[in-house]
């Protein structure tokens, strides 16, 4: 079974009971990861699973848990499915998409660390969650009058083709 598998499955089979404990253990293997990341200005992160996630004190599922939330922020994306724990990696981070990322996913654990000053200044955080932010504004578009023509081309009144009433 690979690393991604292995990774689904435990995601999908948490109990009520383990599931706690599973995120805490994941939000610190990810709060390690990222502070050393950071820490280092690291934006090249390579090597092999197995040795990795000996760095980082963890498994080779939490370290593929970790690829997996950090793969759309890679300059290019990695195919985890192909991953296992020989699997050498060599990958490049985007830290403004990564720091969009984590405000999309709430993980104020993780975008709140203080060694994001030292890769983003602090106008560039505000750009980037004035963006995050604009990204969640929903625009409404112009409201189809009864009486004007069919936005689908067909020439008909609104009222007469999409848009009536169906019952």
């Amino acid at each position: 079974m690979s690393l991604l598998s292995q990774w689904k499955e435990i995601l999908e089979n948490q109990t009520e009971t383990s599931v706690n404990d599973f995120w805490d253990e994941y939000s610190s293997t990810e709060t390690r990861i990222y502070e050393d990341i950071l820490r280092k200005k690291n934006a090249k992160i390579s090597g092999v699973i197995s040795k990795l996630a000996e760095e980082y004190k963890t498994s080779t599922v939490l370290i593929v848990g970790f690829l997996d939330g950090i793969n759309s922020s890679l300059i290019d994306a990695v195919n985890l499915d192909d991953l296992d724990d020989e699997s050498e990696i060599n990958i490049m981070i985007d830290f403004e998409s990564l720091y969009f990322h984590m405000l999309e996913a709430g993980a104020d654990y993780l975008f709140e660390l203080p060694e994001w000053k030292s890769i983003l200044n602090e106008n560039k955080i505000i750009e980037i969650t004035k963006a995050y932010k604009r990204s969640k504004i929903v625009i409404k578009g112009e409201r189809i009058g009864r009486n004007d023509p069919c936005p689908c081309g067909s020439g008909k009144k609104y009222k007469k083709c999409c848009g009536v009433n169906q019952e």
